[in-house]
This record gives C-alpha cells, structure tokens and sequence, in this order.
C-alpha cells in the first residue's frame, strides 16, 4: 500500500510559478512510476505528465509542455511538479498517483494510488 500528499498548491498569478510536491509513504516509490493529473470544476480529470521510476524518461500533455517539469528524489520517496509560466486554465485540484510498474502512463486507470489533490489557483 502506497499513501500519497500532495503540498504546494496555492493561489499564483499568471505568469508565476509553483512547485507540487508529492511524498510517499507505506512503501518506496523507487522501482514505479509516477504521474500527475488536475481536474478543473465541471471537468474531468486530466493527464499532466508522468516520469518513469529511473527518471529516464518524462511525457507531459501538450497543454503544459515546455511549462511544466515533474522530477522525483527516490532518496527521498518524493515526486515533483515544477510549473512556470502559470495561465489561468491552468487552475485545478493537482493530484499525483503511482503506478503499478516503472513505466509512463497517461491513462489514470493505469495508476494504483491516488494523493488527495492540492488546489492550484492562477489569477488573470
């Protein structure tokens, strides 16, 4: 069983940035990958990026490509999502969730556990 919290979320004007960050606990994260999703109001949840368990490789949605960075420390059981340039559509409850192999995934039926969520809010 992996238990997962978000931090970092916050109200941000546009153009600013935040770092999420998503520590584990109940096991390490080390050997799985890891993946962060949002879901604006009255929306459905969306991908955001995935990193692989060796960090090797990242995929991100075109949305925040070339904005958005995720990164994680194994040593330190924690995944990260650094976002610059904020827009206002980027407002939404941040979830990250760990998948169930070391290998990116968008689909969220293809991660096992699930953060409570961190609010991020981008003023215009």
């Amino acid at each position: 069983q992996v238990q997962l919290v978000e931090s970092g979320g916050g109200l941000v004007q546009a153009g600013g940035s935040l770092r999420l960050s998503c520590t584990a606990s109940g096991r390490m994260i080390g050997t799985i990958a890891m993946g962060w999703f949002r879901q604006a109001p009255g929306k459905e949840r969306e991908f955001v990026g995935s990193i692989s368990a060796n960090a090797y490789i990242t995929i991100y949605d075109d949305s925040v490509k070339g904005r958005f960075t995720i990164s994680r420390d194994n040593a330190k059981n924690t995944a990260y999502l650094q976002m610059n340039s904020l827009k206002p559509e980027d407002t939404a409850v941040y979830y990250c969730a760990a998948a169930r192999d070391p290998v990116v995934r968008r689909a969220s039926s293809q991660y096992a556990y699930w953060g409570q969520g961190t609010q991020v809010t981008v003023s215009s």
